[in-house]
């Protein structure tokens, strides 16, 4: 099977690919291996959904494809084959490390959640002021772990209402080094969306406030 967006993705014609080893011809050396165990898990009746993977166009550039891969059966239901429906990710993956590229190098702290509370964005400027590395806290949950017990229940509803897509800004609380300071932050929440729309998780814009409360409460 090779449907007519897939010619007009890759460019072979379907006379240039029909009978052909997908694997051993169309796919890049180190995703053989890879590609090969999904569709050996399909003809066993084990279906993958959102596998990526590189393919070369007949042009010899490389795409980024997500691949769902489906069991194909007969009338009577035996395995016949696979089929695979992909989707043409290379844009979104080039803007999402654009994306990441800018995260990392602003000038302000930056972290991100999942849907369920979990960090998978922490910029280089939040390492630097909170104290953390990437791997120390990818994974994790934010408030659980990371936001002092009098304002975790206040934190949690920020981040539930940006995932319901009402966002907050300038909201104070304190965050607690690894080194045991406590400083001041004022943050900015901001849903997170992907191509279609869909809620994946919160960005938190951050503000270190911590030097500018003192001088306040000096003030007064």
């Amino acid at each position: 099977v090779w449907n007519k967006s897939a010619r007009k993705l890759v460019g072979y014609t379907p006379e240039e690919v029909m009978g052909k080893n997908l694997v051993q011809e169309f796919i890049t050396k180190e995703y053989r291996a890879a590609v090969s165990a999904v569709l050996d898990k399909a003809l066993r009746g084990k279906e993958t959904a959102n596998f990526e993977f590189p393919l070369i166009t007949k042009n010899g550039v490389r795409i980024e494809v997500l691949l769902n891969a489906t069991t194909r059966r007969d009338e009577q239901g035996n395995v016949i084959g696979v089929v695979g429906i992909g989707q043409d990710i290379t844009a979104r993956l080039a803007q999402e490390r654009e994306y990441s590229k800018l995260i990392d190098t602003a000038n302000a702290p930056i972290f991100g959640v999942d849907t369920l509370g979990r960090v998978n964005v922490w910029n280089k400027c939040a390492m630097r002021l909170i104290g953390y590395n990437t791997e120390e806290v990818m994974g994790r949950s934010l408030v659980q772990e990371f936001i002092t017990d009098d304002f975790k229940t206040a934190v949690q509803a920020v981040l539930d209402q940006a995932l319901a897509g009402d966002e907050t800004e300038n909201f104070e609380f304190p965050l607690i080094t690894k080194g045991g300071a406590r400083i001041e932050v004022l943050l900015n929440a901001t849903t997170r969306r992907d191509e279609q729309g869909n809620v994946i998780g919160v960005v938190g814009i951050g503000q270190d406030i911590t030097a500018r409360m003192a001088q306040e409460r000096e003030y007064s």
